[in-house]
């Protein structure tokens, strides 16, 4: 065989490339033992599941739940999902317990492809989950950022607005169609990829049992849980340290602490009665539960109760599940 290799070519070129990947292999080897441990995660328990909550309705009460799926944008279980519905004025703008606090005394529950709404004497009501395309899409505000919701018409309207005794209300749903809300859109510090419906701001609220334990103990009149609306109780663990919480496992799902829960007087509304306080449990978090003052720029004067955590990670979570810390290594 004639070139530039002379009748050896073969040979000494299968050598070569022979010696090239094995100094490739060597390399790789060399980057792995370097690289290895470094990127090795741990697993942490620090909590346990106690109680899980689903909101259907923004600002109505929360549905415990004894098992949901972690979706990126928030806990559902079948057809109910945390607040893909929302109230509003006739011109858009949400109404939230902050300023019709009898909305927390309205219970939301799916029944049989419907949402089903309970509250007082009123006679129960429901709509359908899929609401006919002919039903309007309108125009909301929610924190002055834009999102559509499909309106569940006139009938569940005058339902709501002759419970609260309030200007027109109407109750709107929103679509898998829909643009979503981007929560770095109210606080800076999530990620582009984080999105909500009608949540504040995040996905995901968790706040520990111990931390509930700590400000009752500072109150004359306990607070409840509900006050609180989180999404995810968890127990076993000291109070507020699941505001350390960065990346952590729950069952097959895995999660992001983003910035802990600035807190307003929607906490001062009785989740029992419907009445607004405007002082407690909010006064007493404010003696000591204000933020660094490096981080004012992000909370103000709010006191933190409870962390948001966005979802990386999808999959299904249950009442006694581990909590797990992830420690990159």
């Amino acid at each position: 065989m004639s070139g530039p290799w002379g009748a050896a070519g073969p040979a000494r070129q299968g050598w070569l490339w022979g010696a090239a990947a094995l100094l490739a292999l060597g390399a790789l080897l060399g980057a792995w033992r370097w690289a290895g441990p470094r990127r090795r995660r741990r697993l942490q328990r620090v909590g346990t599941v106690l109680r899980l909550f689903v909101y259907p309705v923004k600002s109505c009460r929360g549905v415990s739940v004894r098992r949901a799926q972690v979706t990126p944008m928030g806990l559902r279980s079948g057809e109910l999902r945390d607040r893909f519905w929302l109230v509003i004025r006739e011109d858009g703008h949400m109404v939230t317990a902050r300023q019709e606090p009898r909305l927390v005394l309205i219970s939301a529950d799916c029944d049989d492809g419907h949402l089903v709404l309970e509250a007082g004497d009123m006679e129960r009501i429901s709509v359908p989950v899929k609401l006919p395309k002919t039903n309007p899409v309108r125009n909301c505000r929610v924190f002055g950022q834009d999102i559509q919701g499909r309106d569940c018409g006139d009938e569940v309207a005058q339902w709501i607005t002759t419970f609260l005794n309030s200007e027109p209300c109407r109750l709107v749903h929103f679509e898998p169609s829909m643009i979503p809300r981007k929560s770095k859109d109210t606080i800076a510090l999530f990620r582009n990829t984080d999105e909500v419906a009608y949540p504040d701001c995040s996905p995901v609220l968790i706040i520990s049992e111990a931390s509930m334990d700590d400000l009752n103990t500072r109150l004359e009149k306990k607070a409840k849980i509900q006050n609180f609306r989180p999404n995810i109780f968890v127990t076993d663990c000291n109070a507020f340290e699941e505001d350390t919480w960065e990346d952590i496992l729950i069952g097959d799902v895995e999660m992001k602490g983003t910035v802990c829960c600035g807190r307003c007087i929607l906490t001062t509304v009785n989740p029992d009665t419907g009445v607004i306080d405007r002082k407690e449990p909010l006064e007493t978090l404010k003696s000591y539960r204000l933020c660094d003052p490096s981080e004012k720029h992000i909370y103000k004067t709010s006191p933190l109760f409870g962390k948001y955590f966005a979802v990386d990670k999808t999959g299904t979570i249950q009442v006694g599940d581990p909590v797990y810390k992830m420690v990159w290594e």
